[in-house]
């Protein structure tokens, strides 16, 4: 059946014909549900047609016909799989330098925790991307955009955190708006100063400051300035024992919210913290992580609508065994979404791809629950449900061709990239040379 929005007086720009499988995501307009997450709203030799930046019709390539004019794009898609383009809920694309030599060092043996005892890990990117001008952290951060949009993400929430000082996180945060506007990628801002505590914060340092002063300056100066300039959308928050506590994260997301800022957290990654909790108690748009989430934390998250970002990608890279608990968020009624963590030290990957491959091998979930997870729940997720992460008419045609015949083959063909051509607003901002 013919899907159609209302007529226009303008022709259309764009028609995707002969799909092998087309993937709406067709559904109600929150993020899916229990076993809702399994729809996918298949249609076979599936077509799409596109008017400037709105998908207009989705359906049988027999019922669009001949719709179109002659100066309308024909992308035949025969033996291919149409998709939403992919929704990534949580990356950390701005910062300098990389963690090469800490990857040979976890190879080695050594834990994330050793090395980051050691002065490396987040602090050693903070090191860097403080030294790093703005011109330069944009210029760094242009290629990942690229690998984003190559492996068919055609939006992504961005922290900062890398920063921890209010210029720097400053610095970073309008890197992510001229990203944003200067490339194709969207990109929606998170402001997350809460991510480490700084040295010059810390026990034993020259400055005479304490943590309580780091915190003081993040609620007083830095979350006010970032709300005054609408630097971001969102406020995040590390939420462990050695990180931020259990109050100290309240204070921080409570200020946020004062402010206008939705909020999000780190929760639960490392030690059962309760993190889930209280992203429950703040009514946070998501709670990321949750390696170590307890039946009580799910409980809590369920109750309070909240999105459990999962990020299998930062579990396998780091080595471990201990992946989120997913059967039992999706059976409690959770809304699960998938994203990538990508960042220079835990998960250095943008491909959405290898994500599904770890979830589903390791998390035991199908690939069509990762596809919801990385489009349709994802959107709600970062507040864009109504506008992206499904194909329906009146979205934006931000669309994804996979080079295969069955969405099946996605994870179970892995390290391979397969998208073809990745089409964002309606214009076509990638195609594969293979």
């Amino acid at each position: 059946m013919l899907i159609r929005t209302a007529s226009s007086a303008m022709d259309p720009s764009l028609k995707i014909v002969h799909a092998a499988q087309l993937l709406t995501l067709t559904g109600p307009g929150r993020p899916r549900l229990g076993e809702e997450i399994s729809r996918l709203g298949i249609i076979e030799d599936g077509a799409v047609l596109v008017e400037d930046e709105t998908i207009i019709a989705a359906g049988k390539t027999s019922d669009l016909g001949a719709a179109g004019s002659p100066d309308t794009q024909v992308i035949n898609a025969a033996g291919c799989v149409v998709m939403p383009g992919y929704v990534d809920a949580h990356t950390h694309p701005v910062f300098a330098g990389d963690r090469a030599d800490e990857y040979e060092m976890r190879a080695s043996g050594a834990t994330y925790q050793e090395i980051a005892s050691r002065g490396g890990g987040i602090l050693s990117t903070v090191v860097k991307t403080r030294a790093a001008s703005e011109q330069q952290l944009f210029e760094s951060a242009l290629p990942r955009i690229s690998w984003f949009l190559s492996h068919g993400t055609t939006t992504i929430e961005a922290k900062s955190g890398y920063g921890l000082t209010t210029e720097d996180e400053l610095k970073i945060l309008r890197v992510i708006r001229r990203l944003s506007e200067e490339t194709p990628l969207n990109l929606v801002a998170t402001f997350l100063g809460a991510h480490e505590i700084p040295p010059e914060y810390r026990p034993g340092n020259t400055t005479g400051q304490s943590r309580q002063d780091y915190l003081n300056l993040i609620k007083d100066e830095m979350l006010p300035v970032v709300a005054r300039e609408g630097l971001a959308r969102y406020c995040d928050v590390f939420c462990e024992s050695h990180v931020f506590n259990e109050d100290e994260a309240m204070s921080v997301l409570q200020r946020a919210r004062e402010l206008g800022l939705g909020v999000r957290m780190h929760a639960d990654q490392l030690t059962g913290c309760g993190g889930a909790s209280i992203a429950a108690r703040t009514s946070a748009a998501t709670a990321d992580h949750l390696e170590w989430i307890d039946s009580h934390g799910i409980r809590a998250l369920a109750d309070a609508g909240v999105t459990a970002v999962l990020l299998p990608g930062a579990v396998f890279n780091l080595g471990l065994s201990r992946y989120a608990p997913v059967r039992q968020m999706i059976d409690a009624g959770v809304p699960v979404a998938l994203a990538t963590d990508f960042n220079p030290g835990s998960s250095p990957t943008p491909s959405m791809q290898m994500i599904h491959s770890i979830a589903c091998t390791q998390m035991k979930m199908t690939p069509a629950e990762c596809i919801t997870a990385s489009t349709v729940n994802a959107a709600h997720s970062i507040g864009l449900g109504d506008r992206i992460g499904s194909l329906e008419p009146g979205k934006q045609a931000d669309i994804v061709i996979h080079n295969c015949p069955d969405y099946r083959q996605i994870p179970y063909f892995f390290g391979i990239n397969h998208a073809r051509t990745v089409i964002k607003a309606g214009r076509i901002v990638h195609k594969s040379q293979v």
